[in-house]
């Protein structure tokens, strides 16, 4: 019985846990959105491309501008969305030629300033357009149904030197964020930013309007290119321009560490001269190091074998014999006392060095006179 007491008890307990979680939560669903992958994620003009395949238009996009691989048709649009100034000149020529023969184009001035001058044959200073880097402040406009909004607020304004154009966004006095221009069979569309076509951007209604204005005039005649890169700059040129925040005090810190680890200052000089000695010098050298360390008798027997070898070349018969005979034969070609003689070739008493200089001067003296 006690034991089914406990039993219901715990089942109690628990029934009044399970009711008190369901009366204070409740299940709910969350959308957390993901951030982009595959191409989303390195391609701004993803959703403007889904947008228009949506809508039927032929649309490709890439990289690169390369006219020479992706030639765009008479009446098609292409949209340059990075910076113009990149383009190389034969690139401008080509892309120029192709406006004049009826394409439309659509780019945009570049943010920040370059610190090289513009080259004349940039794309822009070949439309007859020239930047405005101080001309600051927002367009406003609004669509029907939708609150006002304001555009271009961190673009580049722009100025037209003897041109009319089409269609303006601004004037002369501030700069124009927006300006269609007749060039040759076609035209070409320039703006202060094209940021509004990003792919976290372009699903604002302000934003799509915009852009479906801005692409309307080829709905259903050609095919669209959103060139999302128009090339990439050297790595020089990017670490110039854009890095020398970073490498210019490293290089000041470097030159400062050269400059302290400096310690003289004009040309290098010579290494002084490396003493040198003859072999002559060697070989003494040797024989009173050895005389030194009580070696003598070494020296005693090298130069006795060298008396010995010269008496063997010029009496073989003295050379032959030994002890008292030796010494009397070697007396009577050499004219010296006999005793002195075998006294010479007998090894000196050691650490004696008077008794060594002896014998070696004799012995010298023998090899002399043979």
């Amino acid at each position: 019985m006690p034991r089914a007491a406990l039993g219901l008890l715990g089942l109690l307990c628990l029934g009044v846990l399970v009711a008190w979680w369901l009366h204070h939560f409740e299940r709910v669903e969350r959308t957390v959105p993901l951030p982009p992958a595959g191409e989303a994620a390195y391609n701004p003009l993803y959703a403007l491309r889904r947008a228009l395949q949506a809508d039927g238009i032929a649309v490709e996009s890439r990289q690169r501008l390369d006219l020479a691989a992706h030639a765009p048709g008479a009446h098609d649009t292409v949209l340059l969305f990075g910076d113009p100034r990149t383009l190389a000149a034969r690139e401008v020529e080509m892309l120029l030629a192709w406006v004049d023969s009826g394409g439309h184009l659509i780019v945009s001035t570049p943010r920040g300033r370059r610190l090289s001058a513009p080259r004349p044959s940039d794309l822009l200073p070949r439309l007859g357009l020239a930047l405005l880097p101080g001309a600051g402040g927002c367009e406003a406009f609004q669509v029907p149904g939708q609150e006002r909004h304001v555009e271009f607020c961190g673009g580049t304004r722009f100025t037209l030197r003897g041109i009319d154009p089409m269609l303006s966004w601004g004037d002369f006095a501030d700069g124009f964020v927006f300006a269609r221009q007749a060039y040759g069979a076609g035209r070409v569309d320039v703006l202060a930013s094209l940021d509004f076509l990003e792919n976290d951007k372009l699903a604002e209604a302000p934003h799509a309007a915009l852009a479906r204005q801005l692409l309307d005039p080829n709905y259903g005649r050609g095919s669209i290119h959103l060139v999302y890169a128009a090339d990439v700059p050297p790595l020089w040129r990017l670490l110039l321009e854009h890095a020398w925040m970073a490498w210019a005090p490293l290089l000041l810190a470097l030159l400062a560490w050269l400059w302290m680890r400096v310690q003289r200052i004009g040309p290098a000089m010579p290494p002084p001269a490396q003493a040198r000695r003859s072999l002559l010098e060697h070989v003494q050298a040797s024989g009173e190091h050895l005389r030194r360390y009580g070696r003598a008798s070494l020296l005693h027997a090298a130069m006795r074998d060298a008396f010995l070898d010269r008496l063997r070349r010029r009496d073989p018969y003295a050379a032959a014999l030994d002890g008292v005979a030796r010494a009397e034969a070697i007396a009577a070609r050499t004219g010296m006392p006999a005793p002195d003689i075998e006294h010479a070739l007998r090894s000196p008493r050691p650490r004696d060095g008077n008794d060594f200089r002896l014998r070696v001067a004799r012995l010298i003296e023998m090899r002399r006179r043979l």
